[in-house]
């Protein structure tokens, strides 16, 4: 079918995420209540289990971790460069990615935010690093949210003191399980950023073409 071909990426990442975060729900499920059990507390249900900070403080962490990874990457990939990268622009060459949209203001084809001109079409021109910050501006708020609830049902599981969001967000706990994730995003991408310059895998736009020179950036 057109459809699938068409869209084929997409249906397959979003079907792995819901696949992992089936399997991460049902093994968090397990452990948590193994956990509970053994301080004498009663198992969650998987349906209480599903809302709890537990769970969701595990989800939104790594969301927060993978969308500063990407609102990071398209911000700093249109002011920096790596040459021979598939992943940067060539650092002596013009880029389409940097032309002024005013010009194309009158393509029958172009975006309508493009053709509206003025603040719309600006923040048009910046909307996706825009979307992909305030994405993670969002699950960084949840992962503070939760991870405070899970810290304090920890906490009244263990009978000890119990803390306010805005403790929790001071705290050494909360930043270690954001730099944990934060630092393995920014490792990955530069690796991919490097490795691009000699590796290549033949059909993927990630990758320069095979025969390419490691000198050639872009792909």
């Amino acid at each position: 079918m057109r459809v699938l071909k068409d869209n084929g990426l997409t249906i397959v990442l979003l079907a792995l995420t819901i696949a992992t975060v089936t399997g991460m729900l049902l093994t968090g499920w397990k452990v948590n209540n193994e956990e509970i059990v053994q301080h004498g507390g009663a198992a969650l249900s998987l349906e209480s289990y599903a809302v709890s900070g537990h769970f969701l403080s595990a989800i939104f962490e790594n969301w927060e971790s993978e969308f500063l990874q990407m609102s990071a990457y398209v911000i700093l990939t249109a002011m920096l460069f790596q040459r021979g990268s598939a992943e940067s622009k060539d650092p002596d060459q013009s880029a389409p990615q940097d032309e002024d949209p005013a010009g194309q203001a009158n393509r029958p084809d172009a975006p309508w935010a493009v053709r509206v001109g003025g603040w719309i079409r600006t923040l048009y021109s910046y909307s996706l690093g825009i979307s992909l910050a305030l994405l993670f501006l969002a699950t960084f708020i949840l992962h503070l949210r939760y991870s405070a609830l899970a810290e304090n049902a920890d906490a009244a599981m263990h009978g000890e003191p119990t803390q306010s969001i805005t403790e929790h967000l001071a705290s050494a706990q909360f930043w270690f399980e954001s730099f944990q994730n934060w630092q393995s995003e920014f490792l990955s991408t530069a690796v991919i950023v490097v490795l691009s310059i000699f590796l290549r895998f033949r059909g993927s736009p990630e990758s320069k073409p095979v025969a390419a020179p490691h000198s050639e950036t872009g792909s």
